[in-house]
């Protein structure tokens, strides 16, 4: 078991790539309860497919494709709250327009590139396994600014998660705060990319949030538990991934599946399971 264990860890880029995961792992996580709670799933999905244009053209000039990604996401992230805060166009009905737009630029640009298809393919569904030290570095830094402003405005996210009415009695910055978080994600569906790429970003942006919050009732519990379920689930799929040659991100999204199966299944908190026994067996 020992032997199975340190195996995949004598590879240099098995061990970049087990950091690399926990990171997306752990932040999505923290960030995804916040997905969960505002009812925010198709955000995540819509942001990681928006960045398209910005690493199409990253490409393009021969620039860094993540610094691409990073100003596209948060580009669209501020448009969605500039077109919907003044409640003549609903979030999800901006988002779902913005969502479309940029993906059909992000294709429109792609379809003059004879290579794309090779050459982006590890954006759209991600190689953890051919994580560089800079990937890492730079998937390090976007990690720890996320979880960072998490903490300093943890009081003030959490208000206006629960009760936008008390937010705004104590006169709380609402729009400041929502373009916060919208900045948030898309630096989170950033950070997952080179991991799980587009295809699968919003998967651990939910997944393991919602298994969380299947398991506790409080938000730091919920977090802590999340975060959990995020770095095993990519640890767990890393190594599913070298013994059964499987893609890593796919493998890591299905063991975070799993974990929310089980929860479903088996939670003390209302699981389908002990639901049909009920509550005195």
């Amino acid at each position: 078991m020992l032997a199975w264990i340190i195996e995949p860890l004598t590879y240099t880029f098995m061990q970049r790539a087990l950091l690399a995961a926990i990171l997306v792992g752990v932040t999505c996580a923290v960030v995804g309860c916040y997905v969960v709670l505002r009812s925010m799933a198709f955000l995540g999905d819509a942001l990681a497919h928006a960045i398209l244009p910005g690493v199409a053209l990253a490409y393009l000039l021969q620039g860094n494709l993540f610094v691409g990604a990073i100003i596209t996401a948060v580009l669209v992230a501020l448009a969605i709250g500039f077109f919907s805060r003044q409640g003549i166009v609903r979030e999800d009905t901006a988002i779902g327009i913005l969502f479309a737009a940029a993906l059909a630029l992000g294709v429109a640009i792609l379809s003059t590139l004879r290579t794309y298809a090779i050459d982006l393919n590890h954006v759209l569904f991600g190689n953890v396994l051919g994580v560089s030290l800079p990937d890492l570095l730079l998937t390090a830094g976007l990690a720890a600014g996320v979880l960072l402003i998490v903490i300093l405005l943890y009081k003030e996210f959490l208000v206006t998660s629960f009760d936008p009415v008390l937010a705004t009695t104590l006169r709380l910055p609402l729009q400041s705060l929502r373009n916060a978080m919208l900045v948030l994600i898309a630096l989170t569906v950033v950070v997952s990319l080179q991991t799980v790429g587009v295809g699968l970003v919003a998967a651990m942006l939910v997944t393991p949030a919602a298994t969380a919050q299947l398991l506790t009732r409080r938000l730091p519990t919920m977090m802590l538990v999340a975060a959990s379920i995020g770095a095993a689930s990519s640890v767990a799929g890393l190594y599913l991934s070298y013994y059964a040659n499987l893609s890593a991100g796919a493998s890591i999204v299905l063991v975070a599946s799993a974990a929310f199966l089980a929860a479903y299944l088996f939670s003390p908190h209302g699981g389908l399971v002990r639901r049909r026994r009920g509550p005195n067996q």
